[in-house]
């Protein structure tokens, strides 16, 4: 600012107009930006994050917004409900839940526990017990990737390749106490790749987004 007003005719010096300055904005006291007016998004974040992960203002605001939607409200209680249940492992209390979200006649989650229901011991074995399939996902989402990089641009024997070298950590296995072929063999992981193809899900037909692992 000084180099603009000098340039502008005036002679005084550097250290008065910091002084002027500072006068001014002692007079007129810096008043804090408005708040961000928050999107659907934020809102969906606070209520599927846990509550101890939020912050004060977060928390503040998420409350104010709840106490004058009753129905957002209700969502939210039943939201954090079906949390509880999926990392207590509590899926002996899953029929409890959706008797809960029938009774508050919200359709969003009306839809989900219709869902549940077609096929209610599957998913009450998913919140029970310690096994998983992200294992086996993990490696489906990672031949889709491969799929959709190598689309129109190489034939089968090279993305048949690109699986068998894409499993992760491989191992050694022996033929009647020797190695195969006078050498160590890695072995394919879950041999899948004879059934890859070039057409069907994961290429470009397929609008299913790419999972990735963290």
């Amino acid at each position: 600012m000084f180099e603009e007003i000098q340039q502008r005719g005036y002679p005084g010096k550097e250290q008065i107009v910091r002084k002027y300055v500072h006068q001014l904005r002692q007079a007129f006291p810096r008043q804090d930006p408005p708040r961000r007016k928050r999107s659907v998004r934020d809102v969906t974040g606070w209520i599927t994050r846990h509550p101890d992960r939020l912050d004060a203002d977060d928390t503040q605001r998420l409350k104010e917004i709840l106490t004058h939607v009753p129905a957002l409200a209700a969502t939210a209680r039943h939201v954090r409900a079906f949390a509880e249940l999926m990392n207590n492992r509590h899926g002996r209390h899953l029929k409890e839940w959706i008797t809960a979200v029938r009774a508050d006649q919200i359709p969003a989650l009306q839809t989900f526990a219709a869902g549940l229901l077609q096929d209610l011991d599957a998913v009450v074995a998913s919140l029970s017990l310690n096994y998983s399939s992200g294992a086996v996902e993990g490696h489906n989402n990672r031949i889709k990737m491969l799929k959709r990089q190598m689309f129109g641009r190489a034939k089968f024997d090279l993305l048949r390749k690109r699986v068998l070298h894409a499993g992760g950590t491989c191992w050694s296995w022996r033929r009647g106490g020797s190695h195969v072929g006078g050498g160590v063999r890695q072995s394919r992981p879950f041999m899948i790749a004879d059934s890859v193809t070039l057409r069907g899900s994961g290429t470009e037909s397929d609008p299913e987004p790419i999972l990735r692992e963290h």
